[in-house]
């Protein structure tokens, strides 16, 4: 018995496993990191205490949270796609990768921003372009979702026995219609 038949299918459904988890890691990380107060503005009014106003990294970069929230879909829809789809996917993920970590970049060098959660949305966005590389890359070999619930083609449905009472016909038709992969309400 030859171990490197099991090698290939094996070896697949690891980096499929690992492109996966890169790109929801990456994409949670990032969309966690946007939403925390990147600053916080004192605004002075007089006699009364200085007005705190917290602005979080969504607020200054509206659209770094919608590729992160993209980025999340897509990591979930590489589970979904094969071939060449999935490879156009991977080359998606790995732009909304790139677009996510500029814009952790892009935070890092504001002045008044914290440098944490930047920082964070930046190695997010690099986790997010890694998974995306390695899905574009690779992915054409993964292997693909089962067809397990699909409706294949068959022989046309037969005809109930008369000879059985309506409603057990009825039932049992209907069962063993579903055992042979067919759809019973379809008539």
């Amino acid at each position: 018995m030859s171990g490197s038949t099991g090698a290939p299918a094996a070896r697949g459904r690891r980096e499929l496993t690992y492109a996966v988890l890169l790109c929801l890691a990456g994409a949670g990380l990032a969309f966690w990191a946007v939403t925390r107060t990147w600053s916080v503005e004192l605004t002075a009014r007089g006699s009364l205490p200085p007005s705190r106003h917290a602005r979080t990294g969504a607020e200054l970069l509206p659209w770094v949270s919608a590729l992160a929230l993209v980025g999340l879909a897509g990591g979930g829809a590489v589970l979904a796609t094969r071939g060449r789809v999935r490879r156009l996917l991977g080359g998606l993920l790995a732009l909304l990768g790139l677009g996510v970590a500029a814009g952790g970049g892009y935070g890092l060098t504001e002045s008044g921003v914290s440098r944490q959660w930047p920082a964070l949305v930046l190695v997010g966005g690099l986790v997010l372009l890694a998974g995306g590389l390695l899905t574009a890359l690779r992915g054409g070999d993964w292997p693909a979702m089962g067809a397990r619930y699909e409706r294949r083609p068959g022989r046309p449905a037969e005809p109930a026995g008369e000879d059985r009472p309506a409603v057990e016909r009825g039932t049992r038709d209907a069962w063993e219609a579903l055992d042979r992969g067919e759809d019973p309400t379809v008539r």
